[in-house]
């Protein structure tokens, strides 16, 4: 049964598990089916937040149907030209998608998992009808999260998935962590953090986190492309404490970019931390007018894709 709460993300859906011999506990949310919370062996692998407060820099959201920003909220679909709510003001963008603010509906519960659904409806801006869902499985080390899209209109529709988790590593301060992010380009972006159709390799440049950069020395809000990909095709990025333990976030083939934002500024209830959010994206900002990363879902046709986090020791 969901958990009731005073918390402006509905309820609370507790998953518990015990597999090869190590403790599982995540929490997942209502609205926007966020990851709220995610413990291995009670290490905390997620930065949490007030019960009572809205998400702190989008936390834990489900990005769909596209991540990341649309430029001014304008793009352009059959020589239509389409206007998307803004969504960012500060920088006049649409941002992040459709879904959230939306509520889910539980398709599935058992103890360790849970899958939500909602519907995306023809609206301004996006005249398309999406199904989707997502699916949280704890895992011996970690979570599982599988989403799935289908096309219920009539005409082909653009698709992107995003997600926004705050990666932690239990009572490590996050400033004395390294992050590591296994890509080879950087996408520049303008003071709209809108890209400027330009990508340079990160080699000799302060982009490059492939060796890992300790978190307190950097100020990120940045995407990369061309991830270094494992023989399934996925990649991996990730936190390291100095005593070389590791939160590793790991993407499917069909993720291609990923996303780093950190802030000195994230509310707890013991005051403001440092956080830093690694977003998996399978396109980059902006890919609503620039076409990359861009997937287009026939009538009917669906598309599964999958993350994971995973605690090394």
């Amino acid at each position: 049964m969901p958990v009731p709460n005073p918390s402006p993300m509905g309820a609370f859906f507790d998953l518990t598990a015990t597999i090869g011999g190590r403790h599982q506990h995540a929490v997942v949310t209502e609205v926007a089916a966020s990851l709220r919370s995610l413990t291995v062996d009670g290490v905390a692998l997620i930065q949490e937040y007030p019960v009572d407060a809205e998400p702190p820099f989008c936390a834990g959201w489900v990005l769909v149907p596209w991540p990341n920003r649309v430029a001014d909220g304008c793009w352009t679909y059959g020589g239509e030209s389409l206007q998307l709510d803004i969504t960012e003001p500060e920088n006049h963008n649409a941002m992040h998608g459709l879904l959230s603010h939306s509520a889910y509906r539980i398709a599935r519960r058992t103890q360790g998992s849970i899958t939500l659904t909602a519907d995306i409806s023809a609206q301004p801006g996006y005249p398309f009808e999406l199904k989707t869902s997502v699916h949280y499985e704890l895992t011996e080390d970690g979570i599982t999260v599988t989403h799935l899209l289908k096309n219920s209109g009539t005409r082909p529709a653009p698709v992107a998935v995003g997600a926004h988790p705050f990666l932690r590593l239990g009572t490590v301060a996050t400033d004395e962590l390294k992050l590591f992010i296994d890509a080879d380009t950087h996408i520049e972006v303008d003071d709209r953090q809108n890209p400027t159709g330009t990508t340079t390799g990160v080699a000799g440049t302060r982009h490059d986190l492939r060796a890992g950069q300790t978190i307190g020395t950097v100020n990120l809000d940045d995407a990369w492309a061309d991830v270094r990909r494992d023989r399934s095709g996925g990649s991996a990025h990730y936190l390291e404490a100095p005593d070389g333990r590791q939160v590793r976030l790991h993407m499917d083939a069909s993720f291609g970019y990923v996303q780093a934002f950190t802030t000195k500024r994230f509310p707890t209830g013991n005051g403001m931390v440092t956080a830093v959010a690694v977003e998996p994206m399978t396109a980059p900002p902006d890919a609503f007018n620039s076409g990359e990363g861009l997937r287009w879902l026939g009538p009917a046709q669906a598309w599964q894709l999958q993350w994971s986090i995973h605690f090394r020791h």
